[in-house]
């Protein structure tokens, strides 16, 4: 697939993959991208997961037509994009490396080499000319691993911006970008929301009309619209104006309870966004918690503490900067309930966090008092 008259598209996309990262449901798999610039250098940029390497070269050597590569380029050494560096650096004696140092300390420890006499090391500003094409290198670090580089061409305007833009979904199947983009960067980059504000901030500064990522489409239209989500996202902002609730049950009464509110909110006319914890993906309840203004927690008490799947997930929220929100709580409990008390105490890191004025207490099951308090908290959130 032809990029622009120089750049070809010879990533691979994986439907062998369950869970990326060991732990994101991608039931449309994975795509795992990697471009070459065929100018009068050839440079290769990224490799591909192990799995795929003899696909990938089969591209590459397709899309070289007889030549050979210069230059290999590693933006980000995760090994979905750096797994097949060696098999390369075998198959095309001649290619030399071009990464951040750090990356190469990274190549030692994956390959046992970091490939000291085939090495170019690239950092802030520094550039390669290939010929019509000269790449200029932008330090990335945590975005969202320490080494990680992303490259501008200044000739086509395309900027290689390894994991950023990126999104789940292998690339022969049609979806939507942004729910499956913003899942995949909530999960994966959420936490790490300053250091892609900088990232954005050197970006500003380029004449992009092209977007290349390690995952998911090309971007070649409407890129303030992605700009935007990820400015949004990166900065911790409100996307969109609804409630999410987040709730655990043991016996159905909790539920119950969390049911009846997003009942009441939707006939406020509020938009919800339900999530039973123990069963829905927790990577989507995550991305709903970051997209929304409000957020309902509702938890049993559980050996003096909340039930497991509701701990995680507040963890999962905490541990990616979550913040800016509207938080109440709902707890039920048969004869000490202490759930609210100790979510209160797990957010108490969270920044700009506002707490409801009403809350729900369930004393075993929902009663007529259960859904007074219920009542009033729907009116505050809607």
């Amino acid at each position: 697939m032809n990029i622009t008259k120089d750049i070809k598209y010879i990533g691979v996309n994986d439907h062998q993959v369950d869970l990326f990262e060991g732990q994101y449901d991608v039931p449309n798999g994975m795509s795992y991208n990697s471009y070459v610039i065929m100018d009068g250098k050839v440079a290769v940029m990224d490799t591909v997961d192990k799995n795929f390497t003899e696909e990938w070269l089969g591209n590459l050597a397709a899309a070289l037509e007889g030549r050979k590569p210069d230059y290999l380029v590693v933006h980000h050494m995760e090994p979905d994009h750096s797994a097949s560096i060696d098999v390369f650096l075998n198959t095309y004696p001649e290619a030399v490396v071009v990464s951040s140092a750090k990356a190469f300390a990274m190549m030692k420890n994956f390959f046992g080499s970091d490939y000291a006499s085939r090495r170019v090391v690239v950092g802030e500003g520094d550039t390669l000319c290939l010929g019509n094409h000269t790449l200029t290198f932008v330090t990335a670090p945590m975005v969202h691993w320490p080494e990680v580089i992303v490259s501008y061409d200044s000739t086509d305007k395309v900027l290689f911006s390894a994991d950023g833009f990126g999104k789940f979904g292998a690339l022969d199947v049609e979806e939507e970008w942004d729910c499956e983009a913003r899942r995949y960067y909530i999960g994966i980059v959420g936490k790490y929301g300053a250091q892609v504000q900088a990232l954005l901030k050197k970006a500003a500064g380029l004449d992009i009309a092209i977007i290349c990522p390690l995952h998911g489409p090309v971007l070649t239209e409407n890129l303030g619209h992605y700009i935007g989500l990820y400015d949004i996202w990166s900065s911790y902002r409100v996307e969109s104006e609804g409630v999410v609730i987040a709730y655990t049950s043991v016996y159905g009464n909790t539920k119950k309870a969390a049911l009846l509110l997003a009942e009441k909110l939707e006939a406020k006319g509020a938009k919800t966004s339900v999530h039973d914890l123990a069963r829905d993906d927790m990577a989507e309840a995550v991305e709903d918690a970051f997209r929304y203004n409000k957020l309902v927690l509702a938890t049993t008490t559980y050996n003096g503490d909340v039930f497991p799947f509701m701990k995680t997930f507040i963890h999962h929220l905490t541990e990616r900067n979550y913040q800016n929100r509207t938080v109440a709580l709902m707890e039920n409990g048969s004869w000490a309930p202490v759930a609210a008390k100790v979510m209160t105490k797990m957010l108490e890191g969270s920044k700009n966090l506002t707490f409801t004025a009403n809350n729900v207490k369930i004393l075993s099951a929902v009663n007529a008092d259960t859904v007074a308090q219920i009542e009033a908290l729907a009116e505050e959130l809607a």
